[in-house]
């Protein structure tokens, strides 16, 4: 597949921009990392080689008895009983970490939070689950939805935008006054009251923000619309017959999302933000759920465990600057003025 010029002078101002560079490809690393919490840090073991059998317990429950054992429950796989009962007749392949986000070490010889070990490389929180467990899945958690957030809310806020561009009038007039009353409403209030109300999941949160996040990008579109559907090309493509919709998708579109595609990473670091402060305040995910929110919070509530509150700022501030930093390496390379 071969790049237009002009998707390859994109590219490489992109390249040139440092810092814009390095922190895609820092961003990229940790996601993908995050992606694989459940086989980088899990409390069942990868694979097991048990009397001849190839088990893999993350798709499949065992029961204790399976392996010899007295009760009929899930086998507890860090339990020494269950695992020497495995290791008689086999072998276990473990994830580098043996926690998952939920698992509470027993195991510890000093109270809750316990600082950084060996064992736990970041410390425990006040209920004695691993911290950089936590941090893995919180991390995949906070971008996931983020990601998803900044999706949906643009496929709204630019459909928003195109419709009252191009068409103006009434469809303006009347989307304006819309969105004047709409942005007035108090999000984050509304949010709470909500999550008062109603026990609040990833997909819930997610249509509640998505009720007013989709704005962030409307006026953007609005303004390319409105400046674009009086241009001679389009004026053209109007007297040859063709539909509003195709002109709207071939002809308009591609000069708003200039605009557009700048302001994407700056969405997603509001929507991380947004998350962390509902965390923060018990008002986001469920209860128990791995957040950076909810470290910051037991940070907060353990001033005596000064790692919880670092891990939490120090990882929420890395991801937000990096995002900040592909934000302007994105900025620089669709404007038009820098050459690469």
């Amino acid at each position: 597949m071969t790049l237009s010029p002009l998707t390859q002078r994109r590219l490489a101002v992109f390249r040139a921009h440092r810092r814009a560079w390095w922190s895609l490809w820092i961003f990229v690393t940790l996601f993908t990392l995050s992606l694989a919490a459940n086989i980088l840090a899990n409390d069942r073991p990868l694979l097991i080689e048990f009397r001849g059998q190839l088990l893999v317990p993350l798709w499949h429950d065992y029961p204790e008895t399976f392996f010899g054992g007295s009760f009929l429950t899930h086998a507890d796989y860090r339990d020494p009983y269950v695992q020497g009962l495995i290791r008689a007749h086999g072998w276990m392949l473990w994830p580098p970490l043996h926690f998952s986000y939920q698992t509470i070490n027993y195991n510890l010889d000093v109270p809750t939070p316990a600082p950084p070990s060996a064992e736990n490389l970041l410390g425990t929180d006040d209920q004695g689950r691993d911290v950089l467990v936590r941090l893995i899945y919180g991390f995949r958690t906070s971008v996931l939805f983020a990601l998803v957030l900044t999706l949906f809310s643009s496929l709204i806020g630019i459909s928003a935008g195109a419709l009252m561009g191009y068409y103006g009038g009434w469809v303006d007039l009347c989307g304006q006054r819309f969105m004047e009353i709409w942005s007035g409403l108090p999000m984050l209030y509304l949010l709470i009251i909500m999550s008062s109300l109603f026990t609040p999941n990833f997909w819930w949160l997610l249509g509640i923000m998505l009720l007013f996040s989709w704005m962030h990008l409307v006026d953007l579109v609005r303004a390319e619309f409105l400046r674009g559907r009086n241009l001679e090309y389009v004026r053209a493509a109007r007297a040859l017959g063709l539909s509003d919709l195709r002109i709207m998708w071939r002809h308009v579109l591609p000069n708003a999302m200039v605009s557009t595609m700048t302001f994407l990473p700056f969405l997603i670091t509001g929507a991380i933000g947004t998350l962390t402060s509902l965390d923060f305040l018990g008002f986001g995910l469920p209860p128990g759920s791995p957040s950076l929110g909810e470290l910051l919070a037991q940070g907060k509530a353990n001033l005596d465990a000064p790692w919880l509150a670092l891990t939490g700022f120090f990882t929420l501030g890395l991801l937000l600057t990096l995002l900040i930093f592909i934000g302007e390496g994105v900025r620089d390379a669709f404007d038009p003025r820098i050459q690469p």
